[in-house]
């Protein structure tokens, strides 16, 4: 009778084990989606930054600009985009964060 109430919490303990690698592996491939969207976000908002500069010889003061002349499209529910110009000759800084889903 140990025998079994042995197997049967080596059995539990491989089942929570499992379950817990499972999730943190879930976790972590999440993770690596956002960074990655964070990284094209970012991309994108720098490439459509850089065609403003080379048609109108500027860089724009500010992501709306981007957005109504350059068919830039964000998800403002999902990502907050900080667009720090500092002139009109310097590429912007910007930062991209995840708000997550609503």
């Amino acid at each position: 009778m140990k025998k079994h109430w042995r197997l049967l919490i080596s059995c539990l303990a491989l089942i929570v084990v499992l379950v817990v690698l499972v999730q943190r592996s879930s976790v972590r491939a999440s993770q690596e989606e956002i960074q990655e969207s964070i990284n094209s976000i970012t991309d994108t908002v720098m490439r459509r930054a850089l065609q403003c500069y080379v048609i109108e010889g500027a860089y724009p003061q500010n992501l709306s600009y981007l957005e109504e002349n350059y068919g830039l499209t964000v998800n403002h529910e999902e990502y907050l985009i900080v667009y720090n110009a500092f002139a009109e000759n310097l590429p912007p800084e910007v930062h991209v964060k995840y708000k997550g889903r609503k």
